[in-house]
């Protein structure tokens, strides 16, 4: 038996590889699926399933493709109603895989539809649970994404949440292995560790929604507690993982297209497509095409794209550091952006050898800042944290404008005074400036290395700390 892992940072997500006796399941693959292709012709196996836990919000699923390549039906839990062929699982069916068995346990609560897979070995001992978004490490699943689907509140949702993980969860073995489809830095859930599984009778001990004497009323209030809205991109991606999309070989074919300079700029002009730079953040505040938007291809990408640019048929324009642009490509791909006209052949370089307009973002040190601090104290200062992170401990100058409400943000942003914008560490305040550049805001100074550089050079001001309540 083989059970493989397989997380992505970036989304914070775990797709798992199952192998027994040559044959194979994959559960929750992403976008791109030759990997998993390639794992079972190595390990000389068939892929004989591929489970769904439920219709993903934060990530465009590989069920389709991997289903088309591999001939393994798609199997949904009960209730689940995709517009392709897919077995549609009994509750407490069962699956054979080589010598091992999966028994089908519907948890509807993070959606209706949510289904956990239990795995059993070759003696019917249970070894492993595969809960998708209805069980974390440290958490459970947000129950207020699919309240509209459902014809639910989320407190109704989260009632039916607290009953799936009493009645089907919590009697499983204690040292079974909990494997989540996600961790730290999903927005699927408020308060999930960093381990990526554990044992359930852990979770039992530390997981406050697990706690054997919590009453429903106290689950329901907790587990709604501190939620913020999800991300704009989240129904569409279920509407992609729901009824299908584009084979994510014609997608990446079509956005790797290199365009020359003038070609690139005819493209911007004529389509209305965003152009998007990933570069990293100093590297594109020293010269960038003018009105594109940054967001690094080395930090959270996905999820600000998601977040940041509402429309999952927006036409894209890539920069990109040399050599990555089919990452870059794939990656918009995880989250449904599928509409990738090309990338800037030969980068910033080229654009400025074709005599083009280049422009540029002021990005200062702590120490600059503090200096200027020093001769202007009244001057704007805004930090484009989360508002948990914010309230936890911050600059006593500073004002809030989170970089996940920038359009509200945006209103508190004095246009003609020179105005001071920093984050954690660089990177959301480099992509908060680039909006607001691109929409006529010139004024706008990033500070490098963030709250945690301003902290430790010991120079401004902060409040006490305090522990945060979410980090949503």
């Amino acid at each position: 038996m083989k059970i493989e892992q397989i997380y992505t940072g970036c989304l914070a997500q775990g797709a798992y590889y199952i192998e027994s006796a040559g044959e194979a399941v994959v559960i929750d693959p992403l976008r791109e699926v030759a990997s998993y292709i390639e794992k079972a012709e190595k390990d000389n196996a068939r892929i004989k399933y591929v489970f769904e836990t439920h219709f993903h919000a934060d990530f465009v699923s590989g069920h389709i493709d991997l289903s088309r390549k591999t001939g393994a039906p798609i199997v949904y839990g009960p209730t689940a109603s995709p517009s392709f062929a897919a077995h549609i699982a009994r509750d407490g069916e069962e699956f054979k895989v080589g010598k091992l068995t999966f028994r089908v346990l519907h948890t509807p609560g993070h959606t209706m539809e949510s289904t956990c897979y239990l795995l059993l070995d070759e003696n019917g001992r249970e070894k492993a649970l595969f809960s998708g978004d209805t069980l974390f490490i440290g958490d459970v699943g947000r129950p207020d994404l699919a309240q509209k689907a459902a014809h639910l509140t989320q407190e109704q949702l989260a009632e039916t949440l607290f009953d799936s993980l009493r009645n089907k969860i919590m009697p499983l073995s204690n040292d079974l292995i909990v494997y989540p489809a996600h961790g730290a830095g999903s927005a699927c859930g408020k308060n999930m560790s960093k381990e990526t599984f554990d044992t359930l009778g852990h979770q039992k001990e530390t997981n406050y929604a697990l706690r054997a004497n919590m009453t429903k009323a106290e689950f329901v209030k907790e587990v709604t507690t501190g939620l913020m809205p999800p991300p704009a991109y989240f129904p569409l991606n279920v509407a992609l993982n729901k009824h299908g999309y584009d084979s994510i070989d014609e997608v990446v074919q079509r956005g790797t297209q290199a365009l020359s300079p003038r070609a690139f700029e005819a493209a911007a002009n004529e389509t209305g497509a965003l152009v998007l730079d990933t570069r990293d953040q100093q590297v594109f505040a020293k010269g960038f095409v003018p009105n594109s938007i940054f967001i690094g291809i080395d930090g959270q990408f996905a999820p600000w794209v998601g977040a940041l640019i509402p429309d999952v048929k927006q036409e894209l324009l890539i920069v990109a550091e040399a050599g990555r642009e089919e990452e870059v490509v794939t990656r918009l791909a995880r989250v449904g952006y599928d509409y990738c006209l090309g990338y800037l052949a030969g980068g910033i370089d080229a654009w400025k050898a074709a005599g083009l307009e280049v422009d540029t973002i002021e990005s200062i040190s702590p120490d600059e800042f503090a200096e200027r601090l020093a001769a202007d104290p009244t001057a704007p200062v805004f930090d484009v944290r989360k508002k948990s992170e914010y309230d936890s401990e911050r600059l006593e100058v500073a004002e809030n404008a989170p970089l996940d409400f920038v359009n509200e943000s945006m209103l508190l942003m004095p246009k003609e005074a020179t105005t001071y914008i920093h984050c954690a560490g660089g990177y959301r305040s480099m992509i908060f400036t680039s909006i607001l550049r691109a929409r006529g805001y010139n004024n706008l100074v990033e500070v490098q290395g963030g709250f945690r550089a301003l902290k430790e050079s010991e120079k401004f001001n902060l409040t006490d700390y305090v522990c945060p309540s979410t980090l949503l």
